[in-house]
């Protein structure tokens, strides 16, 4: 049931969760000593882990077909929200900036890209809508990303900016927990267009 692709393609996701996860964890400062061996050696354990998680996946899928998709799917969610922590993290640790319209200005950046790439995972891989882009699909995507933008930025502002830190947060680490609410907050009106609006079957979407 899995090709070479697949297989490709979820070791390049673990490899990145592996690199995305650095940034976080350093503005997290949970007592980890971070250096390059641990640096390399987590990227490279995800990795595999990745493509172990794949694997005992296609093997439940010979029972539940649709399993297969389903962790397809959770694989680029979690790659997506990674990217999304990983860029808006890095621009913190370059800037120092954890609150106010800079984070927002941040977490709008990151957001995108992380939807830019979901889109292209998604169309690809986890819903295999066919090889080429669907001008009609994208913008059907887009409007419903730019719903799930507003919704993920005003439940990062909102949980940055209006409610205190609590007691031992950081701000770099409050602004985690609001980025956190933030993706879920978005995570089911995501989930419901795509599934119902944008990546819609073939013989609808041609």
């Amino acid at each position: 049931m899995l090709s070479k692709r697949d297989y490709f393609f979820v070791f390049f996701i673990g490899l990145c969760f592996g690199l995305f996860l650095i940034p976080v964890l350093n503005n997290l400062n949970l007592g980890i000593n971070l250096n390059f061996y641990f640096d390399v050696g987590l990227v490279l354990v995800l990795a595999f882990l990745s493509v172990l998680a794949l694997l005992i996946s296609s093997l439940i899928a010979r029972k539940i077909p649709v399993f297969l998709q389903v962790a397809k799917f959770v694989a680029v969610g979690g790659f997506n929200t990674l990217l999304d922590g990983g860029i808006l993290n890095l621009f913190m640790y370059l800037t120092s900036i954890a609150a106010g319209w800079g984070f927002i200005f941040f977490k709008g950046i990151s957001f995108i890209v992380a939807n830019l790439a979901s889109y292209f995972w998604n169309h690809y891989w986890t819903f295999e809508i066919g090889e080429k882009i669907n001008v009609k699909e994208f913008w059907k995507f887009f409007a419903v990303s730019i719903v799930g933008l507003i919704i993920n930025l005003a439940a990062a502002f909102f949980v940055v900016n209006d409610i205190s830190a609590l007691k031992g947060f950081s701000p770099k680490r409050w602004a985690n927990v609001g980025f956190l609410f933030a993706t879920l907050a978005s995570l089911v009106w995501n989930f419901i267009g795509y599934k119902f609006f944008v990546f819609i079957p073939d013989k609808e979407n041609k």
